[in-house]
Order: C-alpha cells, then sequence, then structure tokens
C-alpha cells in the first residue's frame, strides 16, 4: 500500500484537499485508492449542514484519476507535477444523496480509458463497504505550456 506521502508530492492537490489517504494497488490501466477523509468534520467539501454530498465523490474519482496519471509518469521517469483541468463529467450516477461519515472507508477504483500527453478519459467508481455509492467517467486536460520562441 502507498500512503499519502508517496504520491501527494506527485499531484497538484494539497493540504486538506487532498482527500486520498493510500493506493491498495495499482497498474498500467486502473488504480484502487482508498479514503477515510469523508468522515473528517472539518472536510473541505462539506457543506453548512455538516454533511458530505455524493456529488463531491466524483472530486475523489479525479483525484484517483490524478494519482494513477502521476504513477505512471514516474514509472516512465518523470516526477514533474502535471496540471490538469477536469472538463468533463459524464454517465454520473449516484447510490445516495450524502455520504455516511460512520460507514467505513471509501474504496475508489479508476480505469483509464485513454492517455496521451494532453489529457485522458477515466472511468470510476467510489465504494464504501462494498456498496456503490457513485460512478461516472470524467475527462481531464492537461494544459500545454505556451512556448515563448
Amino acid at each position: 500500500m502507498l500512503d499519502q506521502t508517496e504520491f501527494a508530492p506527485l499531484i497538484p492537490h494539497a493540504g486538506r484537499m487532498c482527500l486520498l489517504d493510500g493506493v491498495a494497488v495499482w497498474d498500467d490501466t486502473t488504480i484502487h485508492a482508498v479514503s477515510d477523509s469523508h468522515a473528517l468534520a472539518d472536510h473541505p467539501l462539506r457543506g453548512a449542514d455538516g454533511r458530505l454530498h455524493a456529488v463531491h465523490l466524483a472530486e475523489y474519482g479525479a483525484q484517483a484519476m490524478a494519482v494513477h496519471g502521476a504513477l505512471r509518469d514516474r514509472a516512465q521517469g518523470s516526477t514533474a507535477v502535471k496540471p490538469g483541468r477536469l472538463v468533463s463529467l459524464r454517465d454520473v450516477q449516484l447510490a445516495v444523496e450524502y455520504v455516511d461519515a460512520g460507514g467505513g472507508r471509501l474504496d475508489v477504483h479508476a480505469e483509464c480509458l485513454f492517455a496521451d500527453d494532453a489529457g485522458a478519459q477515466y472511468a470510476f467508481r467510489v465504494e464504501q463497504g462494498g456498496r456503490l455509492l457513485a460512478s461516472g467517467r470524467a475527462a481531464v486536460i492537461h494544459p500545454q505550456e505556451p512556448s515563448h520562441d
């Protein structure tokens, strides 16, 4: 298991917005990350009513995508943080309205459907105690630095 200290420097998410606690397993196309951050009373996405809406599970999926891409890049010799912009969420299905803070850890799964230097598309799902909470597809672009020729 990789803990957060091993992948946090590789992604643009910082501080409390780094929502994933660890990576249970990953390979060239998939990642299984875990998190208990949804149970924190001071979760950065928690609403004024004290609850975490299930729509925020898409951010967990997006962060799993970022970690997976960074681990793939590192395996190929690159350790540079690659900024990304989430540009699309599709087919998002929410099985609950709010995340149960006392329901146990979140299992965040993502599968790379396509990736190149310009961006990536992934399918993601978030489970808690074996129960599917959210799923969908997401696309991210990697903005290119302007050239100063």
